[in-house]
This record gives C-alpha cells, sequence and structure tokens, in this order.
C-alpha cells in the first residue's frame, strides 16, 4: 500500500537485556548463562591451546636434546629393502649401517635412510643417550605443524566442550520454564474458559 512505511526492529538478539515488561527472571540467567558461555569457550579455548601447543614444543625440544646424530656408512643398498607398512611411514627404510666411535670401537645398528641410497653412502644415525638407534628429531616445519595442531586441537575441543555444557544447562533451564508455564496455565487456564464462555 502506498503511504505504509516498513519498520525493521533491530536488537532483536539483546531484547533479554532491555527492560521490559515481558521480561522474565529466567531470560535474564540464559542472557547471562549464554555470555558466560561464549566467554569461558573462547577463553577456555584459548588457554587449552596455549597450554597443548607449550607441551607439545616441550616435548619435542626434550626429544630433540635426547638424541644425537653420528656420522656412518650404509652397508646395504637401501633399494634392495622392502618398505615398511606399520607405523608412521615418511618415505624412508630400515637398513644396516656403521660407525666407529672415537675410541675405536665399531657399531652396527639399523636406521632409517633414503629408499635410493647405495651401499657406502655416507648417511646420518640418529641416537639416544642410551646409544639406541632412534628416529632423527622433527624437522622445524614438521615441529611447527606438530605444535599448531595439538594447539588448535586442544582449543577446539575445549571449547565445544564449553559451549555443549552451556547448551545442556540452557536446555535444563527451558525445561523448567516449560513446567513453570503449564504449572500456571493449569491455574490461570479455567478462568479463561470461563471468560470465553468455556471455549478457551
Amino acid at each position: 500500500m502506498a503511504g505504509t512505511r516498513r519498520t525493521t526492529t533491530t536488537g532483536v538478539r539483546l531484547w533479554r537485556w532491555r527492560r521490559n515488561p515481558l521480561r522474565r527472571r529466567s531470560d535474564v540467567v540464559e542472557a547471562r548463562i549464554v555470555l558466560a558461555t561464549w566467554t569461558l569457550a573462547l577463553l577456555g579455548g584459548a588457554f587449552a591451546g596455549q597450554a597443548a601447543a607449550t607441551a607439545v614444543d616441550r616435548d619435542i625440544a626434550a626429544r630433540r636434546a635426547d638424541v644425537h646424530p653420528v656420522a656412518a656408512v650404509l652397508l646395504e643398498d637401501a633399494a634392495k629393502i622392502p618398505p615398511t607398512t606399520t607405523g608412521f611411514d615418511d618415505g624412508r627404510v630400515w637398513a644396516r649401517v656403521r660407525w666407529t666411535t672415537a675410541d675405536g670401537v665399531t657399531h652396527t645398528v639399523r636406521t632409517k635412510v633414503d629408499p635410493d641410497a647405495a651401499a657406502g653412502t655416507r648417511v646420518t644415525a640418529w641416537l639416544d643417550s642410551a646409544g639406541d638407534p632412534v628416529s632423527g628429531p622433527p624437522t622445524a616445519a614438521r615441529r611447527t605443524v606438530e605444535v599448531t595442531g595439538a594447539g588448535v586441537l586442544a582449543a577446539s575441543g575445549a571449547g565445544l566442550a564449553v559451549l555443549a555444557g552451556g547448551r545442556l544447562i540452557r536446555g535444563r533451564l527451558l525445561r523448567r520454564r516449560l513446567q513453570e508455564w503449564a504449572a500456571e496455565w493449569e491455574r490461570v487456564g479455567p478462568q479463561w474458559r470461563n471468560l470465553s464462555g468455556g471455549k478457551g
């Protein structure tokens, strides 16, 4: 129709915070629960992510400090060794290598090498503090991926847990509100029926 103005409502989501005669105490409680839930989800997620990232970074640093490299010689052609199919597969194969310590003792162990390395190739073997062969420490890029991944997973998990808890609390509040409405209708319903001639 000509001359009719369209009105828009603003602040629909904030109606629980405004003063109005229809606002119930449970509306204010629910609004505070929503605010607290989102605040805790964001802050808790950030704290959990930072804590997990720090723990993983510290663990990687400890592993790096516990291993040391030695220059060794490959004793067999890596191309003739079948690739491993269990555990983490980084494309390398386990092959026998040999090195001699400063006091003249010769050691032979199996360590991971590139699959195209030929016998006699000089390779780096990584040993732990007990002298047992281990995988080398992660590269800087891999370390970044592991630390970031741990932080993101922990932050997401903590945030989702808090949001789920807030949703559970709001669900209980809604059930309680519905019970209160049902009890109030039990009391007010007959009065409405009397006023409407029994048709209400």
